[in-house]
């Protein structure tokens, strides 16, 4: 996975060989051949939680967002014969602030999202699971994509030009690339002569197409063809509904690997609705394939057991932005 050593190493480490030693037992895997899909009924912890509030990220359209997840819900509902209420946000840090003021229960975070959220209620989340790609590993990659017709080919031709962050509270659409350039000498205050932020991924790319901005930085697994929009990410789901033509951009840069979000819940909920959390996720790809893709965006192995210890470099990572910002002013 990527090492929680010295900052200037987390980008750097290999994609498939997380630390998943978290507990005695070895963490489980959508793979494994003893998952099976949690039988309907009541639960005791259905007298604690009279509903499952569920958190939808930012960085997509709410009607889509709504649209892909309402299988999702009305499953979990069914399932669990507990109500299920979607929550979708304008942006991250509208779930990171639900779940301080314990307005959520469970919520499938970017890694960035996730640490703020961990910050902001010290310590009152938890990480469940991530997301397994098809090759097994738990990472993904942010890329820099700019017009086709653009002469800018490489990182060293956005000089001068202007940036579109997706969200302040991305991993991939902000975070890390910024952390990136910063490694590399590169100031982002000053290398690029405009930047803002488009107000989620899909924003941030339509901004690019619609020449508001030279580049943005979105989320993809790294797999699969490109042409396509990989196999999962911001620009699969778009080319998957139309709205882009990857055939119009070009990638002209790619981050190291990124571990995935976690399924996160909050710490003071009952552990039989944790449990339930993970084997419904664990699940969900071979019991309900076509629900598991649509909230994905896209085809992967299925989910992993995670735990904090996963996450605490990008807890770090954010600390460091944090430093920075407060430099600047």
């Amino acid at each position: 996975m990527i090492t929680r050593r010295a900052l200037g190493a987390l980008l750097a480490a290999s994609p498939g060989a997380a630390a998943l030693a978290q507990t005695a037992r070895p963490a489980r895997r959508s793979l494994d051949p003893d998952i099976a899909f949690p039988a309907a009924g009541p639960r005791p912890w259905g007298e604690q939680m009279k509903q499952i509030r569920i958190g939808l990220l930012g960085g997509e359209n709410e009607a889509d967002r709504l649209g892909r997840f309402g299988p999702y819900r009305e499953l979990m509902e069914a399932t669990f014969k507990v109500p299920a209420r979607l929550y979708p946000a304008s942006d991250y840090a509208g779930v990171i602030q639900a779940f301080g003021a314990k307005q959520l229960d469970i919520a499938n975070m970017s890694p960035a999202a996730y640490a703020a959220a961990w910050m902001d209620t010290q310590g009152g989340v938890e990480p469940l699971l991530t997301t397994e790609e098809a090759d097994g590993s738990i990472s993904y990659v942010a890329v820099m994509l700019v017009r086709a017709d653009s002469v800018i080919t490489g990182l060293e031709q956005m000089r001068g030009k202007a940036m579109a962050w997706s969200d302040p509270n991305s991993a991939s659409g902000y975070l890390i690339p910024r952390f990136a350039l910063r490694r590399q000498g590169m100031n982002p205050e000053q290398y690029f002569s405009r930047t803002g932020f488009a107000g989620g991924h899909e924003q941030a790319v339509i901004a690019v197409v619609q020449k508001q901005y030279d580049a943005a930085v979105t989320w993809a697994s790294g797999q699969g063809d490109v042409n396509q929009g990989y196999t999962r990410g911001t620009l699969r789901a778009m080319v998957d509904k139309g709205l882009l033509d990857m055939r119009q951009m070009r990638v002209i840069w790619t981050s190291d690997p990124i571990i995935n979000g976690p399924q996160t819940v909050r710490v003071d909920l009952p552990d039989g609705f944790k449990e339930d959390m993970r084997l419904f996720h664990l699940a969900l790809p071979k019991a309900h394939p076509d629900i598991y893709r649509q909230i994905e965006r896209g085809g992967g192995a299925g989910y992993r057991e995670v735990s904090h210890r996963d996450y605490e470099f990008m807890v770090e990572m954010r600390k460091q932005e944090a430093t920075e910002r407060r430099r600047r002013n």
